[in-house]
């Protein structure tokens, strides 16, 4: 039985032959890649009809053998071996011998060792990574802290230091360009604060108190924290992958090598934006928060603007505003102080750019919301 492929300028084929129970294949021809898919084929076919026991493969008559057509011999060598057959190669030249082994050494499966695990001790391990990680981590923000506080003093000190035209463009992407995204959810939170208020207030006749509530919760809490929020989602990442494409593309360095210091010159100017727009943008949620809650007060509890800003007036004081307004800039130094080391922290990749971005975001969340318990107990000790 003789199978055979054909080729451009030379003929590649299989020849089979059986005596006393021993069957010979024959391999002439180049055995290279471009002769490989009707080999492949005939190859095959002919380990499905073979019955068993010797065969023999004879590669004295290849002419060239390259990676694929080891390859091919390997395979065939083990399928037959597979199928309880007793597989003899020969006629192999000392160059074809080395590239049979190379391949044959590829092709076997290395014994995976699974260790033995403990599920308690794994747990203890990845606890104990995370701690002292998290240890490092606070650490090196807090030193970045002290740092940035004190250029922050050295620029405040000496305005000349202070870039006002980098300035001016991060007040107008931190405050102004986010004034829309702000205003509308603190709008939406301030009619669904009232709707909610209402509808528990309403069994007890007491839904003019709707006023008390909103205007307590959202000029102590809810107008400072939201705002926070958002701008940490929005401004606070913005600050990482601004910072941190500039390290991928190595400008950072070149700032350094022209003798410029990357805080003053990127650092400083986003931490002072976002400290002013802040508290201004804390102050305009407020206000459309309180608008949205006066709204739906007016059209499901029938409370007229008059007696809306009547009951607010009664109900909220001076400090009540100031206690939310306070809290403003310091939140803006941690939002910004997060973002702009995160920043530069990141390392020559796209993959540390956006696993930092996503770390800032969470990180500067993470601390306005234990700054804003803080000011609580604060507060609440100080019976303010």
């Amino acid at each position: 039985m003789t199978a055979a492929a054909a080729v451009a300028g030379d003929e590649a084929r299989i020849d089979s032959s059986v005596e006393r129970d021993v069957t010979t294949l024959r391999l002439a021809g180049p055995w290279i890649t471009r002769t490989a898919a009707p080999l492949d084929h005939d190859l095959a076919a002919l380990v499905r009809k073979h019955p068993g026991g010797t065969v023999v493969l004879d590669l004295s008559g290849v002419s060239v053998l390259d990676t694929v057509g080891a390859w091919l011999v390997h395979r065939t060598q083990e399928d037959l071996a597979t199928g309880g057959a007793t597989v003899r190669v020969e006629g192999v030249s000392a160059d074809q011998k080395g590239l049979l082994e190379a391949v044959s050494r590829v092709e076997r499966d290395v014994p995976v060792k699974h260790p033995d695990r403990n599920i308690l001790y794994d747990l203890a391990l990845r606890t104990g990574k995370s701690t002292y990680h998290f240890r490092d981590e606070a650490l090196a923000l807090l030193s970045f802290l002290g740092m940035l506080v004190v250029k922050s003093l050295r620029a405040l000190l000496h305005p000349g230091r202070i870039r006002f035209i980098a300035l001016a463009h991060n007040i107008e992407t931190t405050g102004l360009n986010a004034m829309p995204i702000v205003g509308l959810l603190s709008f939406l939170i301030g009619v669904v604060l009232a709707y909610q208020g209402a509808d528990q207030l309403a069994r007890f006749g007491a839904q003019i108190f709707v006023v008390n509530l909103l205007g307590v919760s959202v000029l102590r809490e809810l107008g400072g924290l939201i705002t926070a929020i958002i701008v940490a989602g929005r401004s606070g990442s913005a600050f990482t992958a601004q910072i941190g494409t500039m390290q991928v593309n190595q400008e950072v360095d070149a700032m350094e090598t022209l003798g410029l210091d990357p805080i003053d010159v990127l650092v400083i100017p986003r931490v002072f934006a976002l400290a002013i727009t802040l508290p201004l943008l804390t102050f305009y949620a407020s206000m459309m928060a309180i608008f949205g809650g006066a709204l739906m007060s007016y059209f499901v509890l029938d409370i007229s603007a008059a007696q809306f800003l009547q009951q607010f007036k009664a109900a909220i004081g001076v400090n009540t505003f100031w206690v939310g307004m306070v809290k403003a800039p310091v939140f803006a130094f941690a939002i910004a102080m997060v973002g702009c080391y995160e920043g530069l922290k990141v390392s020559g990749s796209a993959e540390s750019v956006g696993r930092l971005t996503t770390q800032s975001v969470v990180v500067s969340i993470f601390l306005v919301i234990v700054l804003d318990a803080l000011f609580s107990i604060l507060f609440a000790t100080l019976g303010i």
